[in-house]
């Protein structure tokens, strides 16, 4: 008989097991890393989502996908978060062994029939999103159909952020009209949620989404007590500043006091926005060719918004230099030459092998996109009291 066996996809990442200083410079001059090092700032964390929590006049709820480490999630809690996104069971398991007190929220809109058996018996979850009339089926036979919430996904037309999100989930409207329709005898709460895409720099989108979900929850005719305005909020890049957070939220004030929908709850999920500069990563340049960088990281492992997406992050040489600052551009440490990070990355122009660089904003979707192509999937992992690179307006740097 043949055993089942189930592998990650990655080595954790590890904490060295010594005294270290509090700071990024001390740390790489105590260890010499040759392998990638995380460096996690709890404390802009937790600074970052108190900000929110000051900020959005409803339930935040932290998306754990953009990062699920463990310090990420205690460092939110510290700073007040009691509510948080999941979109599988893993998640789901892993907040709720470390807060047993959480509200947990499964808002991927399809789901495996077994996530949420698990989820709604084991885990206490009762809030649920759906964006069709079989994934609604799905909840009410895995659940018995009592004791749920109910979230009906609506999509939105192609927008300008710089992650699209428009094109795998969400309802027509019409299609939300029937849904809200259909759940609203299954429902303690029913909702409408939506999703203006990552990473947007359009405050008025909210704005426009708000507007859309406000005619579907008055054609519907039905009673509706939440409306989710999603994540999407934005924070600073080399080549990005955003509009400051105060902006976000005046507009989707503005957009919630318009569309007149009394008795209904705000809520969001914001995921970049709250942990983007709570974490950097030290690489070592492995090897120079001109104005191209060897790194021991990249588009397989913490650096994948470099690669296609053609994210710029802010990048520092970690030793003193008088040299003018030049654009590089990146290799990973793969075979594949599409580990390539364009950037530019400005750097000094004595930049050469042996050299650490930390590179910033990679808080979000960084560590929690690693894969162990090429066996390339050891890094080190250690908190630190720097402040972020990048200061996004709006939020507070440190606790």
């Amino acid at each position: 008989m043949t055993d089942l066996r189930f592998r990650g996809a990655v080595a954790p990442l590890r904490r060295p097991n010594v005294d270290l200083p509090r700071n990024v410079a001390g740390v790489v001059a105590a260890l010499r890393p040759e392998a990638p090092l995380h460096c996690l700032r709890p404390a802009t964390i937790a600074a970052a989502g108190a900000t929110f929590l000051g900020a959005f006049p409803g339930t935040v709820m932290y998306a754990v996908k953009c990062n699920p480490d463990p310090t990420v999630l205690r460092a939110l809690w510290n700073g007040g978060l009691r509510h948080f996104d999941c979109a599988s069971a893993g998640e789901v398991r892993l907040v709720r062994s470390m807060f047993p007190l959480a509200e947990i929220h499964f808002m991927h809109p399809v789901k495996a029939r077994g996530a949420i058996r698990e989820a709604f018996s084991e885990h206490g979850v009762r809030d649920f999103v759906l964006d069709s009339s079989a994934e609604l089926a799905k909840i009410l036979e895995e659940t018995g159909g009592t004791g749920l919430n109910l979230i009906i996904r609506l999509g939105l037309p192609k927008g300008g952020a710089v992650y699209d999100l428009s094109g795998k989930f969400g309802a027509e409207p019409a299609e939300a009209v029937a849904l809200l329709r259909a759940a609203r005898p299954h429902a303690g709460k029913l909702g409408v949620s939506f999703h203006v895409g990552s990473q947007c720099l359009d405050p008025a989108a909210y704005a426009r989404a708000i507007a859309l979900a406000a005619s579907v929850i008055r054609e519907a005719g039905v009673k509706v007590e939440v409306l989710d305005v999603g994540g999407g909020f934005p924070v600073a890049y080399p080549d990005v500043v955003p509009p400051p957070l105060s902006a976000f939220m005046d507009a989707i004030g503005e957009a919630f006091a318009q569309a007149d929908l009394p008795g209904v709850e705000l809520w969001a999920e914001p995921g970049r926005a709250l942990v983007a500069g709570g974490a950097s990563i030290v690489v070592q340049v492995q090897a120079r060719r001109d104005g191209m960088l060897f790194i021991n990281d990249g588009v397989y492992g913490a650096l994948s918004d470099a690669g296609a997406p053609g994210f710029r992050f802010p990048v520092k040489l970690m030793r003193p230099s008088e040299a003018p600052l030049v654009p590089f551009s990146f290799f990973g440490p793969t075979c594949d030459t599409a580990d390539r990070m364009e950037g530019p990355f400005l750097l000094p122009g004595d930049a050469q092998e042996g050299d650490w660089i930390e590179i910033g904003q990679l808080g979000a979707y960084g560590a929690c996109l690693r894969t162990a192509f090429n066996g390339f999937d050891r890094a080190g992992m250690v908190e630190v009291a720097d402040l972020p690179l990048l200061e996004t307006p709006g939020y507070a740097l440190a606790a």
